[in-house]
């Protein structure tokens, strides 16, 4: 089997795939979602900006997509301001069976909504988006790599027309090619359903000028890195190619996390000392803030991911308008 179909089969069949468990993701993995509320803040703030952008309409959508047990959403719905409670749908968008108890006011389903309006926000999903992957053969061309449920792996045959116009254009040079059309058609669709906002994919990832030679795919199971067997004892992974999932004919921004973060406000300085003196349990509270924010932004680690950002239909939002690497892809 190549490692597309059993990648979905461990992560997602109904009767036991891995993202379909109890526990969810947060069993296995900490995400920016779990590390501070300050991230949620922060897209509480990127929301304001895109309702700003689209003239403050009656109704404003969010859609967490790759909601897990609905962490985001649910974070984003507390942190509301009184301007926008009112006025906010909440969308969560997860293969998983919606959890019990989530308020009824969230709209849980399996696809991303169609015509909607405001923010489309996606978390660590595109790394969970099945995809094929390929080594060259004795003859120079790219082979499928097939896979069993133990994870032994063994060629199979050449890549199709389409798999090997994406190797060639966004992929030329490596040993271990993770083709990721899958992922650009995935994010291509979310977009898709977008009427106007602003839709961003935040996740590890790579660009084509300095690609992973022998590739990403790994396997996480309660904390801890570990071999990827497609077996549905632990998620499978890999980093994302964001620079070819950019939709054509939108403004796209490809940021890190880091500069985001800055940008909507998140700083990890620390609080003035003469606050200790004036007002100490402030002071402790700002400090903790501060660590959390350090966290969240630090290159090494949460802060090295990347958010690929794009407009539709809609200005780009105040808070993102000074990054610099905005470009409107050729269609």
């Amino acid at each position: 089997m190549r490692w597309r179909p059993a990648i979905e089969h461990a992560l997602y069949r109904p009767d036991g795939g891995f993202y379909r468990r109890p526990e969810g993701p947060a069993g296995h993995f900490r995400t920016s979602v779990h590390a501070s509320v300050r991230f949620a803040a922060a897209v509480v703030r990127l929301l304001a900006g895109v309702d700003a952008a689209l003239g403050r309409p009656e109704r404003l959508d969010f859609v967490d997509v790759g909601a897990g047990r609905g962490e985001l959403v649910l974070a984003v719905r507390d942190l509301l301001p009184d301007g926008l409670r009112g006025r906010v749908r909440l969308r969560a968008v997860e293969l998983a069976d919606r959890p019990d108890g989530l308020p009824a006011e969230v709209h849980w389903s399996a696809e991303p909504p169609s015509g909607a309006a405001g923010l489309l926000f996606a978390n660590e999903w595109l790394d969970n988006v099945p995809l094929d992957l390929a080594e060259p053969g004795p003859d120079g061309r790219l082979r499928y790599v097939e896979v069993a449920p133990d994870g032994t792996e063994r060629p199979g045959e050449p890549l199709d027309a389409a798999d090997a116009a994406w190797a060639r254009r966004w992929w030329p040079d490596g040993e271990r090619v993770e083709l990721g059309g899958p992922r650009d058609a995935a994010w291509a669709a979310a977009v898709g359903g977008l009427e106007r906002g602003l839709a961003v994919a935040v996740d590890y990832a790579h660009l084509r000028a300095a690609r992973p030679p022998f590739g990403t795919l790994t396997g996480f199971r309660g904390g801890r890195e570990c071999a990827p067997v497609p077996d549905g004892s632990c998620d499978l992974t890999a980093h994302v190619a964001l620079d070819a999932a950019a939709v054509p004919g939108h403004p796209a921004l490809l940021a890190t996390q880091r500069e985001a973060l800055r940008a909507l406000g998140v700083s990890g300085a620390r609080p003035p000392l003469a606050l200790a003196s004036s007002d100490p349990a402030a002071y402790l509270r700002a400090l903790a803030g501060a660590g959390e924010a350090a966290e969240l932004t630090d290159p090494a680690g949460l802060g090295g991911f990347h958010w690929l950002v794009q407009a539709v239909r809609m200005p780009v939002p105040e808070d993102l308008a000074g990054l610099p690497g905005w470009q409107t892809l050729p269609s």
